[in-house]
C-alpha cells in the first residue's frame, strides 16, 4: 500500500507551521518597529510559542493515541487558520502573542501527531531517518518561503506601516488548504489505537517513565541544547542583520532566509550522507565546522563601516557567511531524533515525541529570551559568540548519547515500555 498521499499531507501540514513558528524572527523586528517594544520585551514572543508547545504537549502526547492523530492535527489546523485571521482585524502587540500562543499549542498536536504517524508509513530504521530528515528539510523550506512571503508585505519607506499584517490572509488560506487535503486522508491508526481504561496521570506517569530512562535523558539534553542554540540564532538574525549590519528591514527578513535554505539543504544532504557515514561522526564534523563559522564571519561583522546598503549585491560578506552555519547544525536535531525513535516500539512513539516536543520548546524559548536580553545588554555581536556554548555542550552531550544508544538501545524497549512494571 503506498502512503503518498499521508506523507503530502503530512509534508503540507509542517509547511504551514514551518512558516508561523519561524517567522517570530521578523515578528520580532516588526514589533519593535510598530508597537514600540523593546529587545527584551520583544523576545517573549518566543515564550508565548514555546512554552504553549511544551504545556499543550505535556497534557496530549500519551493521551494523543485516544484522540487520534488526523483528529488532533484538524483541530490544529482550524485553530491557527482563525488565529491568523484575527491578526489583521485586531493590530495589536497581545494579539501577537495570542497569535503565537495558539500557533505553539496547534503545534504541539501537529508534531506529536506527525512523528508518531510516522511509524505507521514506515517499515524500517533507515526508511525512519531518511523520511524524517526529508521532512525536517522540507519544514526548512517552509521556513525559507517564510522569509520572502513576509518581506513582500513589508514597506521599508514606512517602518511603522502595518501592511504586513495583510500576509496572515494568505497563511489562513494555506491552512485551509492543508485542513481539506488531510480531512479527505485516510490514516490506519488501528495498530496504536488505546483500547485500555488507563486514566491521564497513568499514562502521563509512562511517559515520566520513559523519560528519566538514562538514554532518553541524555537525548532529551541534547535536543533541548541543540533547539536553545538554534532559536537563539534563527530568532535574532533578522534582528542583527538590521541593527549590527545596517541592512533595511525587508533586505533583513530577506537575507535571514539564507539560513534557512542552508538548513533545509544540510538536512537534504544528511539523508543521502547517513547512508554512508555513521550519524555520530557526521555530527562531530558538523558541530566542529559550525564553531569555526562562527568565529570567521563575527569579526567580519565587526568590522562593517554602516555604508548604506539597497541590496543583496552590496550587502557585507558577514550576512551570506554567518547563515551558512545552518548547513551544518542541519543534521543534529533529525539524525538524534530518529536515532531514539527508531529504538522504540510504536506505542512509544506518541509519548517519546511528546517529550521531543516539550524539552525542544523549552530548548527554543531559553535560546530566544537569553539571546535578546544578551543582545540588548551587550550588542549582537556578542550575542551570537553566545553560540560557541552550545557547540562544545552538543560534542559532549552527542558523544554519551551515542555511546549509552549503543550499550542500552535493545534495552529501551523492555525496560521503558509504556506500562512500566
Amino acid at each position: 500500500m503506498t502512503h503518498w498521499r499521508v506523507k503530502l499531507s503530512l509534508l503540507l501540514n509542517y509547511f504551514v507551521f514551518a512558516i508561523l513558528l519561524n517567522s517570530v524572527g521578523t515578528v520580532i523586528l516588526q514589533v519593535q518597529n510598530n508597537y514600540g517594544v523593546s529587545s527584551s520585551s520583544a523576545s517573549v514572543l518566543e515564550a508565548f510559542k514555546d512554552l504553549t508547545i511544551a504545556l499543550v504537549s505535556f497534557l496530549v502526547a500519551s493521551y494523543i493515541t485516544r484522540i487520534g492523530y488526523k483528529r488532533a492535527m484538524l483541530f490544529a489546523l482550524a485553530l491557527v487558520t482563525l488565529a491568523c485571521l484575527l491578526m489583521p482585524q485586531v493590530p495589536a502587540f497581545w494579539t501577537t502573542k495570542l497569535l503565537f500562543a495558539a500557533t505553539g499549542a496547534s503545534f504541539a498536536l501537529i508534531k506529536v501527531s506527525v512523528y508518531a504517524t510516522i511509524g505507521l508509513i514506515t517499515n524500517d530504521s533507515n526508511q525512519h531517518a531518511s523520511f524524517m530528515n526529508f521532512l525536517e528539510s522540507f519544514f526548512m523550506i517552509g521556513v525559507l518561503s517564510g522569509y520572502f512571503l513576509f518581506s513582500a508585505f513589508v514597506d521599508d519607506t514606512n517602518p511603522q506601516s502595518t501592511a504586513w499584517l495583510s500576509v496572515y490572509y494568505v497563511l489562513a488560506g494555506i491552512a485551509i488548504i492543508a485542513f481539506i487535503l488531510l480531512l479527505s486522508t485516510p490514516i490506519n491508526e488501528r495498530s496504536v489505537r488505546h483500547e485500555d481504561t488507563k486514566s491521564l496521570v497513568d499514562d502521563l506517569a509512562d511517559m515520566f517513565r520513559l523519560a528519566i530512562t538514562p538514554v532518553v535523558l541524555v537525548f532529551i539534553l541534547s535536543a533541548f541544547v541543540y533547539v536553545l542554540m538554534e532559536q537563539g540564532i534563527m530568532s535574532w538574525l533578522p534582528t542583527f542583520n538590521n541593527k549590527i549590519l545596517h541592512l533595511p528591514t525587508s533586505l533583513s527578513i530577506e537575507m535571514a532566509s539564507i539560513l534557512a535554505a542552508s538548513t533545509a539543504s544540510g538536512r537534504f544532504l544528511a539523508g543521502v550522507l547517513l547512508g554512508k557515514i555513521s550519524w555520530y561522526w557526521l555530527l562531530m564534523i558538523c558541530l566542529v565546522v559550525s564553531a569555526g563559522l562562527v568565529l570567521l564571519a563575527l569579526p567580519l561583522a565587526a568590522s562593517v563601516d554602516g555604508r548604506a546598503v539597497t541590496g543583496w549585491g552590496d550587502a557585507p560578506i558577514a550576512a551570506f557567511i554567518f547563515p551558512l552555519i545552518g548547513l551544518f547544525i542541519a543534521p543534529i536535531y533529525p539524525a538524534i531524533n530518529s536515532a531514539i525513535l527508531s529504538s522504540l516500539p510504536l506505542r512509544q512513539h506518541g509519548p517519546m515525541a511528546g517529550l521531543i516536543v516539550i524539552f525542544s520548546a523549552l530548548g527554543g524559548t531559553t535560546g530566544s529570551i537569553i539571546t535578546g536580553h544578551v543582545f540588548e545588554t551587550y550588542g549582537g555581536q556578542t550575542a551570537f559568540y553566545f553560540s560557541l556554548v552550545p557547540i562544545v555542550l552538543l560534542l559532549i552531550l552527542i558523544t554519551a548519547f551515542s555511546r549509552m544508544q549503543k550499550k542500552t538501545g535493545h534495552e529501551v524497549n523492555h525496560t521503558a515500555g509504556l506500562g512500566g512494571h
